[in-house]
C-alpha cells in the first residue's frame, strides 16, 4: 500500500514539473536537436562532460541569484567575487604558507562575509539590491586585482587543490557532483524549511510578511550570504581547474546566472521561482554557449542571446504577473 501510494506521489510530481515546465523543456528539447545535427562531436560523452561541468559553475551563482530575485532583489556580485575567492585561495597557499584545506576555508569564508555584508546593506539602509551589489562588484573586482598584481596567482604541485574542480567519481566530474548535491539542498530548503517559505513570502508582498512575524531583515541577510557562500565556493572550483587565481576571471557569469533564474521561471516581481525551472535555466544557457562553440559560430554571439533571452523572458513575466493581477 505505502508502495503504490509513494508511486502515485512520484507520479504526480513529475506529471506536475513537466506541466509546469513545459515550454522551457522543449526549447531545451529543440536546442539538443539542433546541436546533435549542426554541432560536431555534441552528442560525445567528452562533450557531454564538459557540458555538464561547464553548467555547474553557473549553476552555483544562479541557485543564490533565484534566492535573491525571489526577494524581487539582485545580485550582481557572483563574477567578480568568485575571482576574488580564487586569487586569494591560491595566494593563501602559494605565497603566504597557509594549508590548502585553511585556504580552501578561507576562500569561501571570503564569499560568506561579502554576501553577508551586500544582506546588511540592503536590509538596513533600504538601498535597492541593485545598486549594493553592482558597488561589491566593483570592490571585489579592483581588489582581486591589487591582490594579484594584475596578473594570475598560479597554484602548481598541489594535487589535493587541483582534485577540487579537476577530479571525477567514476566519469562524473566533481564540480557537476556538487552541482547536484547543491541542487538537492536547495529543493529541501526552499520547499520543505519554515525559512524557505518565509523566502517566497517575503518576496511575494514584504508587507504582509512583516505583520505576520517574519523578520524580514534576517531573511535578506541569509539570502545574500547564501549567494556570496556560494560564489566562494565557485571561486575556489574555477580557481581549482584552471590551476591558478585569476582576476579576470568571472566576468560575465552573473549575467548568465540570472538568465538561467529567470529563463526557469523566477519572477523578478518576486515570489516564485522553482529549482526545477533552475535546472532547465542552467542547462539551456550552457547548451547554447556549448553549441555555438561546437558551430564555430563567434563567441559574440553568445552576449546578443543571452541579453535576448533575458529581455524575452522578462516581458513573459511581466504579461503573465499582469493577467493574473486582472484575474483578482
Amino acid at each position: 500500500m505505502n508502495n503504490k501510494k509513494s508511486q502515485s506521489y512520484v507520479g504526480r510530481a513529475v506529471k506536475n514539473y513537466f506541466s509546469q515546465n513545459w515550454g522551457i523543456l522543449l526549447g531545451l528539447a529543440i536546442l539538443c536537436v539542433i546541436f546533435s545535427i549542426f554541432g560536431n562531436n555534441f552528442l560525445t560523452q567528452k562533450n557531454i562532460l564538459n557540458l555538464l561541468r561547464t553548467c555547474a559553475t553557473n549553476c552555483f551563482l544562479a541557485i543564490g541569484v533565484q534566492m535573491a530575485i525571489i526577494l524581487a532583489g539582485i545580485d550582481l556580485t557572483g563574477g567578480a567575487l568568485a575571482a576574488l575567492s580564487g586569487v586569494m585561495t591560491v595566494a593563501a597557499f602559494q605565497w603566504w604558507g597557509f594549508p590548502v584545506q585553511l585556504a580552501v576555508l578561507m576562500g569561501i569564508l571570503i564569499g560568506v562575509v561579502i554576501g553577508l555584508l551586500n544582506g546588511v546593506i540592503v536590509a538596513y539602509t533600504g538601498i535597492h539590491p541593485f545598486v549594493v551589489t553592482l558597488a561589491m562588484q566593483s570592490l571585489c573586482r579592483g581588489t582581486a586585482y591589487l591582490v594579484a598584481n594584475g596578473s594570475p596567482v598560479t597554484a602548481y604541485g598541489n594535487d589535493g587543490f587541483a582534485k577540487i574542480g579537476q577530479g571525477s567519481l567514476g566519469p562524473v566530474p566533481l564540480p557537476v557532483v556538487y552541482m547536484i548535491i547543491f541542487l538537492i539542498l536547495d529543493y529541501f530548503f526552499l520547499n520543505k524549511t519554515q525559512t524557505g517559505r518565509h523566502i517566497y513570502a517575503v518576496g511575494g508582498n514584504e508587507v504582509s510578511a512583516r505583520f505576520s512575524g517574519i523578520n524580514v531583515k534576517k531573511i535578506k541577510i541569509l539570502v545574500w550570504t547564501i549567494s556570496g557562500a556560494l560564489a566562494g565556493f565557485c571561486g575556489v572550483v574555477l580557481a581549482s581547474r584552471l590551476a591558478s587565481g585569476q582576476p579576470s576571471t568571472g566576468e560575465g557569469y552573473e549575467t548568465d546566472a540570472i538568465a538561467a533564474a529567470v529563463l526557469g521561471g523566477t519572477s523578478f516581481f518576486g515570489g516564485t521561482g522553482s529549482v526545477g525551472g533552475l535546472l532547465i535555466g542552467v542547462l539551456i544557457i550552457g547548451l547554447i554557449s556549448n553549441g555555438l562553440n561546437l558551430m564555430h559560430v563567434n563567441s559574440y554571439w553568445q552576449f546578443v542571446l543571452k541579453g535576448i533571452i533575458i529581455i524575452a523572458a522578462v516581458y513573459v513575466d511581466m504579461v503573465k504577473q499582469k493577467k493574473q493581477n486582472a484575474a483578482k
